[in-house]
Parts: C-alpha cells; sequence; structure tokens
C-alpha cells in the first residue's frame, strides 16, 4: 500500500501549484525552460504581453523560487530556478489530454 502523503508534503504540493496555475506564468515557465535566459523585454516581447503585467508575474515566480535573476547593466535576465516545474506542466497537460 502507498504511503499517505503527510501534511507538510501536501502543503509543498499544493504551494507549487498554486504558483504556477496562471496562464502567463505557463507561458513564461514553458519559454524559460526553452531559453537558457530572458530578459523582461524578451520576455514580454514573445509572450505579446504588456510589460508591467510581465514584471509582475516575474516577481512571483522569482519570489516563491521557480526562478531566479541576474543582472546585466540595466537589463535583468530571468532563469528557471526549479528545473520541475516545466515537467510539472508537462505532466497537468497529458492529464488534461486525458481528463477533458
Amino acid at each position: 500500500m502507498e504511503e499517505q502523503l503527510d501534511n507538510e508534503r501536501v502543503e509543498k504540493i499544493a504551494f507549487v501549484l498554486k504558483t504556477i496555475a496562471h496562464p502567463m506564468r505557463v507561458g513564461i515557465i514553458d519559454l524559460l525552460s526553452r531559453n537558457e535566459k530572458m530578459s523582461v523585454n524578451d520576455i514580454t516581447a514573445y509572450l505579446g504581453l504588456e510589460q508591467s503585467l510581465t514584471s509582475h508575474h516575474l516577481a512571483n515566480l522569482k519570489m516563491k523560487g521557480v526562478l531566479g535573476s541576474k543582472r546585466d547593466g540595466k537589463n535583468i535576465f530571468y532563469f528557471l530556478k526549479m528545473k520541475e516545474a516545466p515537467e510539472i506542466i508537462k505532466i497537468l497537460e497529458d492529464v488534461k489530454v486525458n481528463v477533458f
């Protein structure tokens, strides 16, 4: 019989799912999974979002440990810190195909 998830693990799983559970955040994670690092301007242009909205989602993902950032002159470049995030999205995408 499988071991039941303890409360701490359940909370961590829910935290990760809530963090990535937004279409724009999924798009950002997908984009950064295919590019080593990108600037706010590049992400904004590629996804067709407003810069203020992009910055909001990037800050949220960074604060929660999904992304990291590095400043280079005037630009801030973002990269995936939580390497499992794209895999989580892929699993959920596969489940969606079977459920909906």
